[in-house]
């Protein structure tokens, strides 16, 4: 096993930029990464196994709820924390950030926002302590792009509701307590439910030959006739504007989330440079190579930017949706570009499980897609800036 010797690039000393607490905040994150992920993450995605023994770390250092209150068990965070401790993680492993960004941002987000009282205190401490997990279910077989077209739905049936549908590529379903489900009602409108494991008619089916995110669980939510407690629908908020509300945090999360990513590449790739010896000197001292890592260095910078001052934004409730979309294509489509040319730089050994970078390359593939594809994304800085509807 390869000690994590991992350095985080700071060209422009953001650290600057940042409060003792974000650094502490993030210190925490990256310690726990190297003593916790690094050591398992390669066998657990060879394997294809989510590694359930790091759900209690995850809640220890933050990862479930970091912005929820502490009266309802969070971290009481602000968003540039919580989008450190998601950049920490997915340098550890893209699949691991997911099960926590699902957890913070599509579970315990709508309810938060969107719950009453009561759902708040029943649910929210034992999703911030990892007791229970969560799954959002949103992505239907033929509803992706256009959650809108949904056909998932409930009837009123006087002392319940009676839910069926499927949703499927859901993060944590195989083993989640609860699930936020969104389904139109009679009249067409869009509703969260939160559905609860055990409920009869409910079922996750767990989704196998996975070649990206496969330390992290996928699934699907079937709903047969499952009857579901009135008290269970959330009533703040509804529409199509409420679950895309909670993907703004996921998406915010992501924007970080995938810098810990190429960082990751970067210093891998870097290191090795300076190691592998060919025609008599480092390769890091050859002009294509040098190449390679500045345009690694500059991109990660700019990303790195573009993050913070969007947590900046967002922390005052300034950021519109589509400047998340803008920041969550950037930096993935970055960390793509940045594994692609790392792995080219480790040659052969680049594909090898030796290192991490295959194994980011191939769950960044899953990361520019979902929530908002790269294209998706495009169009909705389109539509901003123009103010013309390419989706219709």
């Amino acid at each position: 096993m390869k000690p994590d010797l991992f350095e985080a690039p700071d060209y422009y000393n953001l650290d600057e930029l940042l409060t003792e607490e974000h650094k502490l905040v993030r210190d925490a994150a990256r310690e726990w990464v190297k003593r916790d992920v690094s050591p398992i993450i390669e066998d657990a995605a060879q394997k294809a196994e989510f590694p359930k023994s790091i759900i209690g770390g995850l809640a220890e250092i933050g990862a479930f709820g970091p912005y929820i209150p502490e009266e309802y068990g969070g971290a009481g965070l602000d968003q540039i924390s919580y989008g450190l401790i998601m950049q920490e993680i997915e340098r550890g492993d893209s699949g691991v950030r997911s099960t926590a960004s699902v957890q913070s941002s599509l579970v315990m987000y709508p309810i938060w926002k969107y719950g009453n009282e009561e759902q708040r205190q029943k649910y929210l401490p034992k999703l911030a302590s990892g007791e229970w997990m969560g799954s959002f279910g949103l992505t239907e077989p033929d509803h992706g792009s256009n959650p809108g077209g949904m056909t998932t739905n409930y009837k009123d049936m006087g002392d319940h509701y009676l839910l069926n549908g499927a949703k499927m590529w859901i993060s944590n379903s195989p083993f989640c307590q609860v699930a936020v489900v969104w389904a139109k009602n009679e009249e067409g409108r869009i509703h969260g439910l939160i559905v609860e494991r055990g409920m009869e008619g409910f079922s996750t089916p767990e989704t196998h030959n996975k070649w990206s995110l496969r330390a992290s669980a996928t699934g699907e939510l079937i709903f047969d006739n499952v009857k579901v407690p009135k008290e269970n629908l959330l009533p703040n908020k509804s529409g199509l504007g409420a679950p895309l509300g909670c993907l703004d945090s996921a998406r915010y999360g992501i924007a970080w989330g995938a810098i810990g990513a190429a960082m990751d590449c970067y210093d891998t790739a870097l290191r090795y440079s300076k190691e592998r010896i060919q025609f008599g000197k480092p390769i890091g001292q050859f002009q294509l190579q040098q190449k390679k890592l500045a345009e690694m260095i500059t991109e990660i910078t700019k990303a790195q930017l573009l993050a913070w001052r969007l947590g900046v934004m967002r922390e005052k409730g300034t950021a519109t949706s589509a400047q998340i979309s803008m920041a969550k294509r950037n930096n993935v489509d970055m960390a793509l570009t940045i594994a692609r040319d790392a792995r080219q730089m480790l040659g052969g050994m680049g594909i090898s499980g030796e290192y991490s970078i295959m194994r980011h390359m191939m769950n960044l593939e899953s990361v520019v897609t979902y929530e908002g594809t790269h294209d998706i994304h495009l169009l909705i800085t389109g539509l901003d800036v123009t103010g013309l509807n390419a989706f219709k």
